[in-house]
């Protein structure tokens, strides 16, 4: 009878290691699994690096909003490997390559447009889920089922700034812009738009991305004599595109100047005539009413910082990560591109809409202008245009 108590106790105890060993390999097994890994490409250094920074910055506190400021999902933790593309397209591609050989299935970022064009079919080839950042081409939206955008696309630019843009028929107008994948993007969306309003002729002055000196092109500007110049320009070369413009006294004409409204940086260096353009925003942390926004500002504001242009770019792409693996699958990038297609939400902007046949990000954006104030510029919210109003053209196959 002691023998086989002895003996039961020994298979009883040989049970238990076997299931510590089980529990173990399991553990293993879940920890392997409870990290979710993020591939973000972005500028760091190079012409847009400002944005880049503006944009990492959104998608830390996008990510802190949507998991209630536990940064992991069903607790796995979430964890961001960022990557500097120097807004070179060959870096870009080379690191994406690098993230989906590691198996992660999600990239996002992106500042520049040439960039995103590159990783977008690389994305579909593979089969994981991109999101492009601040990259405005229009080209983007539409390309592949796998590739989706967090931030706006040129051609809203265009028809926020339409108001200021249209009104009658045999209209000069030139399109100023850097020769990039945003400036043509920017002059194909404005001839479209323009083409709509009927009568307007639209000519392109277009400015290689390696011009220091700008005096040459905007004397092209001056012997145009446009009724309306819509510049298109994003980078460090800003300011002394400006002047060169001022220089050749554009501002003190006839023509009517529209732009977008950079980040807060660049608010100085337009200088005596930030006052007579009038611009598109796609973003100033003023201008939207809503608790997201509220909820950014105020944690900025504790760090004695202010959300700038690209934050909410990285924001909504934070949304949209929670969103893609909590409703979809971290590992199943159908399931994820399924949960994000037709989905409406409250972003800082305002609401909006990922339209689930081509992917555009339906958004509000604003119409501002430039007032002094002590020495500096404000920002004063002129229209806020609601995103049905802006939606670009369906590009559905």
């Amino acid at each position: 009878m002691k023998r086989c108590t002895k003996l039961a106790a020994l298979v009883t105890a040989l049970a238990l290691l076997a299931g510590l060993g089980a529990i173990g390999a399991s553990a293993g097994t879940a920890a392997k699994a409870a990290t979710i890994k993020i591939g973000v490409i972005y500028s760091r250094t190079g012409l847009l690096s400002a944005y880049g920074a503006e944009y990492v910055q959104g998608l830390r506190y996008g990510l802190a909003y949507a998991t209630n400021g536990s940064n992991a999902l069903g607790g796995n933790r979430i964890e961001l490997t960022l990557v500097d593309d120097a807004g070179d397209p060959a870096k870009a591609v080379s690191a994406a390559k690098d993230l989906i050989g590691k198996g992660y299935k999600i990239i996002v970022g992106t500042v520049s447009s040439g960039v995103a064009l590159q990783l977008a079919p690389l994305a579909s080839q593979n089969k994981v889920l991109y999101i492009s950042g601040p990259a405005a081409t229009d080209a983007i939206t539409g390309i592949n089922r796998y590739t989706f955008r967090s931030g706006r696309q040129s051609y809203q630019d265009v028809l926020a700034a339409s108001s200021y843009l249209g009104g009658g028929a045999g209209k000069t107008v030139v399109v100023f812009a850097q020769d990039s994948a945003f400036g043509q993007g920017n002059y194909l969306a404005v001839q479209q738009v323009m083409g709509n309003l009927g009568g307007q002729k639209v000519q392109k002055i277009l400015v290689p991305l390696s011009a220091q000196d700008f005096t040459p092109f905007a004397q092209q500007v001056k012997q145009a004599k446009p009724d309306l110049l819509f510049v298109a320009w994003a980078g460090t070369t800003a300011p002394a595109m400006w002047r060169a413009l001022d220089q050749q006294g554009i501002f003190s004409g006839s023509t009517k100047v529209v732009t977008g409204l950079a980040e807060r940086a660049t608010y100085p260096t337009f200088g005596p005539v930030a006052a007579k353009i009038s611009f598109l925003s796609h973003y100033v942390s003023t201008a939207p009413k809503n608790k997201v926004n509220d909820w950014l500002v105020a944690q900025m504001r504790k760090r004695g910082q202010v959300p700038d242009l690209f934050t909410p770019d990285g924001f909504v792409a934070g949304q949209m990560i929670v969103r893609a693996v909590s409703k979809g699958s971290a590992s199943d990038v159908d399931k994820m591109i399924s949960a994000l297609e037709g989905w409406s939400f409250t972003g800082p902007k305002g609401q909006q809409t990922i339209r689930a046949c081509d992917h555009a990000m339906l958004q509000p954006m604003f119409q501002v202008k430039l007032q002094a104030k002590g020495e500096g510029w404000q920002p004063t919210v002129l229209k806020r245009l609601r995103a049905k109003y802006t939606a670009p053209p369906e590009r559905c196959s």
